[in-house]
């Protein structure tokens, strides 16, 4: 396949994530009693539009990149009692998380659907020292021990174990294991990699010293480890983000669609076969899609989160100071906090184009 249908398959699926997100929100609207006045699968001009029994009209638009979901009473006060601005804030609470679940879960499904291909998954369980490794012993590591936890972050898979040994950038680490079905923990523990010979190349190579060649298999290793993954792509936006506040990794490294879909690409035709290109890309896909549930999630203006946080703030100024505080001062966050996004956008774009240009 060629670089630009992987362009174009990669513009498509951020197209398909945004109209999941937006199915989200027109679903649980309906189900919650709220009037959707448009449900739109695209954007851009009408090509097709149709109005159901409920007065919804649906509409499939020319650019395949996302779609939207208008509901009434959304940007400010309505008469009809069916508004959004009118329902209960357990119904706004459902129906404003809801994009953010539909992309979740459609991360979820193609992270089940790559480990379907999956024959066995290597586990955090040591199987060998290799020579000269200082770690093996009653007060250290044992054969057996599974890892558990490193730093207070769960270990789900072998390559975990020296990411988040690496990360804490010490020298000991507070290590929880499983040995013989209990917890065993070995807290700041000495451990550094060390110079050992690479078998396979003879050369040194700095590693930790343990083998993991424990598997698991079957259907329900497969799931289990699919259900790791989410939960391993959600944590990987949560350091990601903290790594940006603490300056660990700055702005000019953040990646934005112009990025993604250049990665997308070079993923894809860099793959041996068509096949697993598209394996390939349906997992990085799966990771843009939890990436997208959680942001969307954070509280800040013009995000779901945001409004999520300004829904939350109104229903308890209202349960401790009974008075509601004016819907038109959302708008001017939301306004603000949406330019602001916007500039953030353009920004991280211009330097997505500059680093695929100089290469």
């Amino acid at each position: 396949m060629s670089t630009a249908l992987y362009i174009l398959l990669a513009i498509l699926i951020f197209g398909v994530l945004i109209a999941i997100h937006e199915l989200g929100h027109f679903l649980t609207a309906r189900l919650c009693g709220v009037r959707v006045l448009e449900f739109s699968l695209g954007m851009g001009p009408a090509i097709w539009k149709r109005e159901t029994r409920s007065g919804t009209q649906l509409s499939l638009r020319a650019l395949p990149i996302g779609g939207f979901c208008a509901m009434e009473g959304e940007e400010g006060e309505s008469d009809d009692p069916a508004a959004f601005s009118n329902a209960a804030a357990w119904k706004k609470l459902i129906i404003l998380a809801a994009g953010s679940f539909m992309n979740f879960l459609l991360g979820l499904a193609l992270v089940i659907v790559c480990f379907s291909q999956v024959t066995a998954i290597t586990t955090p369980t040591i199987t060998g020292f290799m020579d000269g490794c200082p770690y093996q012993g009653e007060d250290g590591l044992m054969l057996g021990d599974r890892f558990y936890r490193i730093n207070g972050e769960r270990i789900y898979f072998s390559d975990d174990v020296g990411t988040y040994l690496a990360r804490s950038g010490k020298d000991t680490a507070d290590i929880v294991l499983i040995r013989d079905g209990h917890k065993v923990r070995l807290e700041d523990y000495p451990i550094v990699p060390r110079e050992y010979i690479d078998e396979q190349t003879g050369q040194p190579v700095m590693k930790y010293g343990l083998y993991f060649a424990d598997k698991e298999t079957g259907f329900g290793a497969q799931m289990k480890y699919a259900w790791y993954t989410a939960l391993d792509f959600v944590r990987m936006v949560r350091l990601g983000l903290a790594d940006l506040i603490t300056g660990a990794v700055g702005v000019k490294q953040m990646t934005g669609v112009v990025g993604i879909v250049d990665m997308m690409a070079e993923v894809g035709t860099s793959s041996p076969t068509v096949y697993d290109g598209l394996l390939n890309i349906a997992y990085l896909a799966a990771f843009i899609a939890v990436n997208l549930a959680v942001m969307n999630l954070l509280p800040l203006p013009a995000l779901d989160g945001g409004r999520i946080f300004f829904l939350l703030v109104t229903t308890i100024a209202q349960r401790v100071f009974r008075r509601r505080i004016d819907p038109k001062y959302e708008g001017y966050v939301n306004t603000a906090g949406l330019v602001a996004l916007m500039a953030l956008m353009v920004y991280v774009m211009f330097n997505d184009v500059a680093r695929i240009i100089t290469g």
